[in-house]
């Protein structure tokens, strides 16, 4: 969902590169942003010799996403889930395979689960979003009755006339199987419509990767999930899957409490001893259902869970940041991430005082919904000090090399040492977010990962759209030892700009 890194000082290869000859062409790696895809974001990743290849993989892609969407979307009306759920009681219906597979599919795990997973959690959300207006937690006698409800056989399959029938009138959701299992459809689509050689899909922290490429995925720290903050954990991953579930970004909020989105169908309240789980598997609907539910199950549930689907890995946390991980789990891990350098402070010396590590810089925004480009902008976050000089590169989104002069501020100061670093092409994996809404954080060092003196800064972001505006946003800041907050509007394509500076 985010090309970005701890430390982004570049992300392509420029300059200073072998150029290979015209008659053997080289793999290039085409990448692709889109917000408010399925409620979040999306990103494409695709390896390929040439462009052409990659555009037809991406618009396969899209097609597919659009198709399925077309058939499980709850929000659209039209779509051939809400027309089943509108359809009357007790009269079978005869339905696409794809729905079919995914009613079978919430079937067979809400069986394993022992109802754990359950298409009609969703009459418990509906209670807990109403709590949430209200700002009244449900009564004893609520909760009673929504367990009662969701205890009911809501519809029946004949796989024969791949026919469903409904059975009661109560709410269905089919969000724990249908993302993964659209990531992967999407992914096919992507590779048997194009000559690639690798495909990655990720959409809202859930991805599938296939084809020839050993792809570097960032866990995110529940703990620490701004887009630049250090991951859990940094995975070489295969031919696999990856799914995150966990309430950190998604729940309510009543009274002073935080409740998670996802709640345990068997009991109707929201879940409280997991706050992430990750899992790696080579089938998308099995990391996804397996990530929703360790949320809900305890620890040895989850162990025992796991155990059955051969190859699955994970790693989760707890609450009380209690790390639990498979046997298997620290084979994924890159061993290049674990080697991490230590900067020492040479740089600054004398009477300056330098910045204090306990303190942080916040930067929140919302990238603007315009109507018919779904596209993300490319867009550069970095820090000037008082000599206009750029002294730290916090996040580079792009996606073709070519466009990347567009980010014209940008690129005057930092084009000359834009180099490449695999580590930065990495995928992120982390609980499925809004769509559009960032954080970058600033630790106070700069590139080079010495820490800076305290004192006046400006913080740059410069966005640029194909068939938009090239956009800049300069915020003049002292930074010292004293928490300030500062909220501007923005411009066209960012919005809501919050710089927090304050203790970790």
């Amino acid at each position: 969902m985010k090309i970005l890194a701890s430390i982004l000082t570049g992300l392509l290869l420029i300059g200073g590169q072998p150029i290979a000859k015209k008659s053997i062409p080289s793999a290039h790696l085409y990448v692709s942003n889109y917000e408010n895809v399925l409620g979040t974001s999306l990103e494409f990743k695709f390896i390929s010799l040439y462009e052409a290849e990659a555009e037809k993989a991406e618009q396969a892609a899209l097609s597919e996403i659009e198709r399925l969407s077309a058939v499980f979307s709850a929000y659209d009306a039209n779509s051939e889930f809400s027309k089943w759920m509108n359809s009357d009681l007790n009269k079978p219906v005869k339905v696409s395979r794809e729905l079919f597979d995914m009613l079978q599919l919430f079937e067979q795990w809400k069986e394993r689960t022992d109802g754990a997973l359950d298409a009609s959690a969703a009459v418990a959300n509906n209670l807990w979003k109403e709590a949430a207006k209200s700002q009244k937690l449900p009564t004893a006698e609520q909760l009673k009755e929504a367990v009662q409800t969701m205890n009911q056989q809501h519809y029946s399959l004949n796989k024969q006339d791949q026919t469903a029938t409904r059975l009661t009138n109560a709410p269905l959701i089919m969000n724990t199987f249908a993302k993964s299992y659209i990531i992967d459809l999407s992914c096919n689509a992507a590779l048997s419509s194009s000559k690639i050689k690798a495909a990655i899909v990720n959409i809202g922290g859930d991805l599938v990767i296939k084809g020839d490429v050993n792809e570097i995925v960032k866990v995110t720290n529940p703990l620490a999930n701004a887009e630049n903050d250090a991951p859990l954990d940094q995975l070489l991953i295969q031919h696999k899957a990856i799914a995150t579930s966990g309430n950190y970004r998604r729940g309510e909020q009543i009274g002073r409490h935080w409740y998670s989105h996802i709640v345990d169908p068997r009991t109707a309240r929201p879940v409280d001893g997991v706050i992430s789980a990750t899992v790696v598997a080579a089938n998308a609907t099995d990391a996804g259902a397996l990530a929703t539910a360790f949320n809900v199950l305890s620890l040895a549930e989850s162990k025992a869970l796991a155990e059955t689907i051969e190859g699955a890995e994970y790693l989760i946390i707890t609450t009380s940041g209690k790390r639990v991980e498979s046997k298997g789990w620290s084979t994924l891990v890159d061993p290049a991430s674990k080697q991490a350098k230590t900067v020492a402070n040479t740089e600054y010396s004398g009477a300056e005082k330098l910045w204090d590590p306990k303190y942080e810089l916040s930067i929140t925004f919302e990238l603007n919904v315009i109507a018919g480009n779904t596209h993300r902008p490319f867009a550069a976050i970095w820090v000037e000090n008082e000599d206009r000089k750029s002294v730290r590169n916090l996040a580079l989104w792009y996606n073709k090399t070519k466009w990347v002069p567009d980010l014209r501020n940008w690129y005057r100061i930092n084009g000359e040492v834009f180099k490449a670093d695999k580590a930065n092409y990495a995928s992120v994996t982390g609980a499925t977010r809004s769509p559009g809404k960032y954080t970058i954080k600033w630790d106070g060092k700069d590139d080079k990962g010495n820490l800076v003196p305290q004192g006046k800064y400006t913080i740059m972001i410069e966005s640029s759209k194909e068939h938009g505006t090239d956009e800049i946003i300069r915020q003049p800041l002292e930074l010292r030892k004293a928490a300030k907050k500062v909220t501007i509007a923005g411009n066209v394509e960012i919005s809501n700009v919050t710089f927090d500076f304050r203790k970790k």
